[in-house]
């Protein structure tokens, strides 16, 4: 009998094992992220999707749909290829039809239209309309060989940019380049649309622009900053429901005679600006986000500094300088990891 009691007891015992087990093995696979990735390449950049707990046709689904507008967005703003469907940067910039106004697109004029906005916000600084200038650098960035002659970056001299109504600009062969906000621009464009259709946990990276929505075990995402001297993180920001949008000419640079030559050209000087080595900033909108680092990297950290002050809006910033210092918004202490 004793052992008859013992036997149950030790049967009991795995039978409550067993359930444990299964128990956990449920819950754990529950509680398992669901996670869908795609990789892009549009606007010379390459683009990672990531889309936490939903389906795999909701993902593909979604995938595609953002491929076609980073796709799109990629041939409005292209001008260095035209294409036969649309009138884009390279067919206004080149147009030699004798017609007074070209028909846009309409997401092409409203872009447009946000680039000459940020052109009187910024005094001149943002200025969409310097192909010129910019294809007269990328001549010698390419092949890291020489500097443009001050003769060359005088001979560059463009037309007003000029909108019509009805979606139209005067065919007047401006030089416009909207590489300072077409990659921010479409990033906030697909951010908006996965929140149209209830996808909200997301992480976009479009080359230093990162836009997040919900955290997808109601966390918060880790991003880090690049120190530009090194490439290592000096900094790591919990956010969400945020963009994070750094600026620097450490990644897009070439070096002559012992000079490094950045990517950013400084409108007023016709040269890449050495204002400082990188500037980030936090704010809830994408485009927003890289028009302000751009502009902010086109001015010293004191003007910045105040520029920003000014600004009605929900925005924090990281300035480092060419001394390596650095300097921040009091509110970047609220999303520095403890």
């Amino acid at each position: 009998m004793k052992l008859d009691k013992k036997n149950s007891i030790i049967m009991t015992m795995i039978c409550i094992i067993v359930i444990l087990i299964f128990v956990f093995l449920y819950f754990n696979s529950k509680n398992e992220i669901k996670t869908y990735q795609k990789n892009l390449f549009y606007m010379d950049t390459i683009i990672q999707i990531k889309l936490y707990n939903i389906s795999s046709n909701e993902a593909n689904t979604a995938f595609e749909e953002i491929e076609q507008i980073y796709s799109e967005y990629h041939q409005l703003t292209d001008r260095f290829n035209s294409y036969s469907e649309i009138n884009n940067i390279y067919y206004i910039n080149n147009n030699s039809d004798n017609i007074k106004t070209i028909k846009l697109d309409e997401r092409l004029y409203e872009m447009i239209t946000y680039g000459l906005n940020w052109y009187e916000k910024s005094n001149g600084l943002l200025d969409i309309n310097m192909g010129c200038i910019i294809s007269k650098w990328k001549e010698h960035f390419n092949d890291a060989d020489g500097i443009p002659s001050e003769q060359d970056l005088k001979s560059c001299v463009s037309n007003d940019i000029i909108l019509g109504e009805d979606f139209t600009i005067v065919n007047n062969h401006p030089d416009i380049d909207l590489g300072a906000i077409a990659k921010g621009y479409t990033t906030q464009i697909v951010s908006e649309y996965l929140e149209s259709i209830e996808i909200t946990d997301y992480l976009i990276n479009a080359g230093g622009n990162v836009v997040v929505g919900d955290h997808y075990s109601n966390g918060e995402y880790k991003i880090g900053i690049e120190n530009p001297n090194d490439k290592s993180i000096y900094k790591i920001l919990n956010v969400t429901n945020k963009a994070v949008v750094t600026s620097g000419g450490y990644e897009r640079f070439y070096e002559y005679n012992g000079h490094k030559y950045s990517h950013i050209i400084d409108p007023n000087t016709k040269y890449p600006a050495e204002y400082m080595k990188s500037v980030t900033v936090i704010c809830d909108d994408s485009a927003f986000a890289d028009a302000l680092t751009t502009t902010l990297f086109l001015m010293s950290i004191e003007e910045g500094q105040e520029f920003v002050k000014d600004m009605d809006m929900d925005i924090d910033v990281i300035w480092y300088s060419n001394d390596d210092e650095v300097y921040t918004t009091s509110g970047v202490e609220n999303y520095e990891q403890e």
